[in-house]
């Protein structure tokens, strides 16, 4: 069992730096597990402290059932995946996946059997004559995961793996990677900043700020009920909107108010947000909850805005518009016809609109 538990781990550098605060996680046997969050987060520092590669101040590590914090990076069983590839330029393709086995000693006839099966999983057979200089980043990001492969550990670790690649082998390469844990059934931590790798790449997924971790779920979970304002606008793209709103009740009915906006809060978050009246809080609404206004749609949920930028993207077309002096992205049907500074009367979503705390920045 390659079940990895994160116990009250925390990192401090220069007595002062407090980069990792008590993380606590239990991540399971052969999930696919990413950590995602803004640079200077905490998520590297924690991977390389799983890894072996960063000291713990305070906690422990623990892979399976045996505590790893005194282990060096050797004896982990795991195996790591650099940004930056990591490959000896010297060596071909094949010396290059071999050379962690030759320093465990393996025999000649093991390790070549390792090499050219983690080869042919990922079509690069044809490449273990080469050397890295002669290879595209997506081979030689290949030829990593292939050295990572022939080590059969219990755990691979990535590092920003994609980053370095253009974006359309980004999104190739993230395929692959899923069919590859799919066939391998090995547990894998997976760091990255970029918030569509996360919700595409992990069975869970976990958001960090500041050395904290902040929601731990499936991606939908994330998506659907953010725990806080900083999940709700991390995760989701084009990002939520955010308006800075007065809770009124009035007619028996919960308002949010700002300036050019008054909108009724539906039952649901309306009965959360009980006996709030007067309170300050945060609206959100992602882009794709908001659409043009039809005679269904009820007066409550309507508000005016003015279009300043509209980006055609095919499938959709999102548009920068400005409500008083609030900015909102709305992502629309791109087969409606407008154009820059028409004015719109667009409606939300019900269902989709979520509240925050003013002061916590906690969901209501």
């Amino acid at each position: 069992m390659a079940l990895v538990s994160i116990r009250g781990v925390n990192k401090v550098y220069d007595g002062n730096v407090h980069a990792v605060k008590d993380v606590s996680l239990e991540i399971r046997d052969k999930e696919f597990m990413v950590f995602v969050g803004p640079s200077g987060c905490g998520k590297t520092t924690t991977l390389r402290m799983v890894a072996g590669l960063e000291s713990i101040t305070s906690g422990d590590i623990l892979i399976g059932d045996t505590v790893v914090n005194q282990l060096p990076p050797m004896d982990r069983d795991i195996a790591m995946v650099f940004q930056n590839y990591a490959l000896y330029p010297h060596m071909s393709v094949f010396h290059n996946m071999a050379f962690g086995l030759k320093m465990r000693k393996f025999e000649k006839p093991e390790i070549d059997k390792r090499v050219r099966d983690a080869a042919a999983i990922l079509g690069i057979e044809n490449l273990l004559d080469r050397k890295p200089r002669q290879l595209s980043g997506g081979q030689r990001q290949r030829v990593a995961l292939g050295r990572a492969i022939v080590r059969h550990p219990q755990v691979f670790l990535f590092d920003e793996p994609l980053s370095n690649l253009d974006a359309k082998l980004r999104v190739q390469m993230r395929v692959e990677l899923k069919k590859l844990h799919e066939r391998l059934g090995t547990t894998a931590i997976y760091v990255t900043h970029d918030q569509v790798e996360a919700m595409t790449l992990g069975d869970r997924v976990v958001v960090m700020k500041d050395g904290v971790v902040q929601q731990v779920g499936e991606p939908l979970e994330l998506y659907n009920t953010p725990a806080n304002k900083f999940v709700a606008g991390f995760i989701g793209s084009p990002a939520m909107n955010f308006a800075d709103v007065t809770l009124m009740e009035s007619g028996g009915k919960l308002w949010a108010e700002a300036q050019g906006l008054r909108i009724g809060i539906p039952g649901e978050i309306a009965r959360r947000a009980n006996g709030r009246n007067g309170a300050h809080a945060t609206l959100g609404i992602r882009p794709e909850d908001i659409h043009l206004a039809g005679p269904a749609d009820p007066a409550e949920l309507c508000f005016e805005a003015e279009v300043e930028v509209i980006e055609q993207l095919g499938s959709e077309s999102v548009l920068d518009t400005r409500v008083c002096s609030s900015a909102c992205v709305a992502s629309v049907d791109p087969t409606l016809r407008m154009k820059v500074h028409d004015r719109l009367k667009l409606a939300m979503n019900p269902a989709r609109l979520h509240l925050f705390d003013a002061g916590s920045e906690a969901a209501i």
